[in-house]
Parts: structure tokens; C-alpha cells; sequence
């Protein structure tokens, strides 16, 4: 369930939880404050719709297996591999991107405070397209480069 829009900023559609800093410095800039719901709701659609790309970079997913029997179990009944994978962060289990195809260059692991604290950090184009429910694959790949890698490495 998404959060309702409220605000109109330039073309992008904010909603009430999302704080906005204005700052001028010889140039507008604009720096998204989500909270963690948000972060963890944005970050869990860009598992849905991205890890397929990922893997066309020569990146794979890892986790521990027990850890993901736990997560599961916790949630009951029969979640789907992305609700496990963010249970398994909310209790505190780390995931990894290996890098298969660059000898571990570019191998990342995050925990649930990586999503908290990179979310918000996603370019404001792909940002706005999650909040405003207008997001596709790239948007989710984007979202996901900037939490496992803090920066678009790859496409």
C-alpha cells in the first residue's frame, strides 16, 4: 500500500511523510528525506521488479540459508522470495551481490540500515518515478545500484 500524494514540487509528486530540503548554494538542489516505511516499501519494490537486471551484470545474490528458513518461517504462510528477502533484513540478516564476472570487485552486502540510509540517496528521476508509482525496471535497478553500491556502476 503506498502512501497518499500530497505535494507538488516542479513535476514530481511527493507524499506527506517525505521531507524536502530546498537548499541554494549557487544552484537548487533537492534532497529527498525518507522514512524508514518508505525506504523499506520502495527498496522491497525494486527487489520485485530489479534483481533480474542485476544478474545481467554478472551479479549474484547470496544469503545465508538458514537465515532465510528463519525469516520465512517468521512471516508464515507462503511469502514470495522478495518478502522473505526483506524480512530476513528487518531481523537484521544481511544480503550480498556477488561479483561473479570482475573477481569480487564489485561484492556488497547490506543490511536493513543500508536501506534506510540509501534509498533517499537514489537519483531524484528514478526516486520520483518509485514514489509516484510510475516506476519500471530501471527505476528498480537504479534503486537497487544505489543501495548495494552508492552509485549507478553498471548501465
Amino acid at each position: 500500500m503506498r502512501t497518499k500524494k500530497l505535494l507538488k514540487e516542479n513535476h514530481f509528486t511527493f507524499t506527506e511523510q517525505t521531507k524536502i530540503k530546498l537548499n541554494t548554494k549557487n544552484q537548487r538542489q533537492m534532497e529527498i528525506k525518507l522514512n524508514a516505511k518508505e525506504s523499506e516499501e520502495y527498496f522491497y519494490n525494486a527487489m520485485c521488479n530489479g534483481f533480474g537486471y542485476m544478474s545481467g551484470y554478472g551479479l549474484e545474490l547470496e544469503y545465508d540459508l538458514e537465515e532465510y528458513k528463519t525469516s520465512r518461517t517468521n512471516l508464515g504462510g507462503t511469502p514470495c522470495f522478495e518478502d522473505v528477502l526483506m524480512q530476513m533484513l528487518k531481523d537484521g540478516y544481511k544480503i550480498t551481490m556477488v561479483d561473479v564476472e570482475c573477481e569480487g570487485e564489485y561484492t556488497r552486502t547490506i543490511g536493513i540500515e543500508d536501506v534506510h540510509n540509501k534509498v533517499g540517496q537514489t537519483p531524484i528521476e528514478h526516486l520520483s518515478d518509485m514514489i509516484n508509482e510510475n516506476d519500471d525496471a530501471t527505476t528498480a535497478d537504479v534503486i537497487l545500484q544505489t543501495v548495494f553500491f552508492e552509485e549507478i556502476i553498471f548501465g
